[in-house]
């Protein structure tokens, strides 16, 4: 029962930053965008975290499950977010496999593609750019559609922050792993 209430408090907290991460879209587009490159420092303790309570199959997909089950409920999600989050998720999980589900390597490694998850949920302005836009124009401040082009058509500043989160979530874990010493000497 302990570990149901762990494992649900950390699906809070990872839900409460995918909020977070949305949220600052309120600031402008491109805090939308490319805030998926920095969340991966708060990721990085709730995933530790949840893998010192699920020591085998399953940290990366009851947090991204959790996700995805509400954001269906929510009607936030889209056919990219669906598979970008369920691919991501068995990447996590294989790799967490390979490596060893008792391993600090294994979470660390595994940490990798699960950190791009809040990526998943933006990938709609690339995949439908033209519903994002309208999308936009009803639920956002006047211009905010103007924002997003300029923000969406930069692609290459989209390379950079994607291939810039690799190096924040080995960071971020380093961290997690640093903070959380009595969690992360649970692993071999």
């Amino acid at each position: 029962m302990k570990s149901v209430i762990r494992v649900s408090l950390m699906a809070i907290a990872y839900l409460a930053t995918f909020i977070l991460g949305a949220s600052s879209g309120a600031i402008h587009p491109a805090c939308y965008a490319y805030v998926g490159a920095v969340l991966p420092l708060i990721f990085a303790f709730i995933y530790l975290y949840t893998c010192t309570t699920i020591r085998g199959f399953g940290a990366a997909t009851a947090l991204n499950g959790f996700i995805l089950v509400l954001f269906l409920l929510a009607g936030e999600a889209d056919v990219a977010f669906v598979i970008g989050i369920v691919v991501l998720t068995i990447l996590a999980e294989v790799i967490r496999r390979l490596c060893g589900y008792d391993t600090l390597k294994g979470v660390r490694w595994s940490f990798v593609p699960f950190a791009f998850s809040f990526f998943a949920y933006t990938l709609h302005w690339w995949t439908d750019t033209e519903g994002s836009l309208a999308a936009a124009v009803e639920e956002m401040p006047a211009g905010y559609d103007g924002l997003m082009r300029p923000v969406i058509d930069n692609i290459p500043m989209l390379i950079v922050v994607l291939l810039l989160t690799l190096p924040i979530a080995l960071w971020g874990m380093r961290l997690a792993t640093r903070a959380m010493k009595k969690q992360a000497g649970t692993f071999s």
